[in-house]
């Protein structure tokens, strides 16, 4: 029987093939490597794979294969994306590497957004007794945790700062007026305590101004008022140039004045950025 070669000549061949194929069928190969082997496998083999791994042509043909309405839709909007790196010395690659690799389009932006780890990724602020996390009274549909957070007998305040162009989206994409922000919040009350619940989400340029805002106050929840949770949820469309934040803030109390905390449960906060077909 004839001797079979050794797996490391087979790869020394498999390399010395692929570097000799042409730059636009190398291109063609390439793109369809999965984004996170893009960068942590292929770019590192040379200077002519990293070149093109850092640059906008391989990732345009992995867009241009998503036939969907949306996936149309954002590669016309993708054909006008800078090709510079745009100043992220820590993130080398360009703005349509990061979008593939951090796919921010549809995911859940927020942090922890039930408190299953903790108060990480929230600006807190406490009152009363601060803020508890806690096993949700009712289940909330789609949350990714069964957990919640809970005020106290005096006004509780948390926020989180959403920087959308450092989850990936492209600062020419924000400003196309073809996307919109969809955000959401779950909230209720403990059956035996009524609470104040109160939220507002701005989008803030890049020095953080407030550009514009969304607020909702609802009707405080009774005492021994039917235990269950409410949802909020607005979407943002036609906001103008220059958002590059997400500030969504939470506050509750109880109406009590109890000691502990028996004021409102707040879970599953969602801020969304979503390709605006319409």
């Amino acid at each position: 029987m004839g001797a079979q070669p050794s797996r490391r000549r087979m790869t020394e061949a498999q390399h010395m093939a692929l570097a000799e194929l042409p730059p636009e069928l190398l291109l063609q190969v390439l793109s369809h490597v999965p984004p996170r082997a893009l960068v942590t496998r292929c770019r590192p083999v040379c200077r002519a794979w990293r070149d093109l791994v850092d640059g906008p042509s391989v990732w345009l043909l992995q867009l241009a294969r998503d036939r969907s309405a949306e996936g149309r839709a954002l590669y016309a909007l993708a054909q006008s994306c800078p090709a510079d790196r745009n100043g992220h010395d820590d993130f080398p690659l360009c703005a349509l590497a990061r979008f593939c690799l951090l796919a921010p389009l549809g995911r859940n932006l927020i942090y922890n957004s039930c408190g299953e780890q903790g108060f990480r990724g929230w600006e807190v602020e406490h009152g009363g007794n601060g803020w508890a996390v806690e096993k949700n009274l009712t289940m909330v549909p789609g949350a990714p945790s069964q957990t919640c957070f809970v005020t106290s007998f005096e006004w509780c305040f948390k926020r989180q700062l959403v920087d959308l162009v450092k989850e990936g989206v492209w600062q020419e994409l924000l400003d196309s007026a073809q996307i919109e922000i969809y955000i959401a919040d779950w909230w209720g009350a403990r059956e035996n305590c009524g609470c104040i619940y109160r939220l507002r989400v701005r989008l803030l340029d890049e020095h953080e101004n407030e550009v514009v805002k969304f607020s909702a106050s609802p009707n405080p929840v009774l005492q021994w008022t039917e235990r269950s949770c409410r949802q909020v949820s607005h979407v943002f469309t036609d906001f103008g140039k220059g958002i590059r934040y997400v500030s969504f803030e939470q506050y509750g109390r109880d109406t009590r004045s109890w000691v502990g905390h028996y004021g409102a449960l707040v879970t599953h906060s969602t801020v969304r950025v979503r390709i605006r077909l319409s």
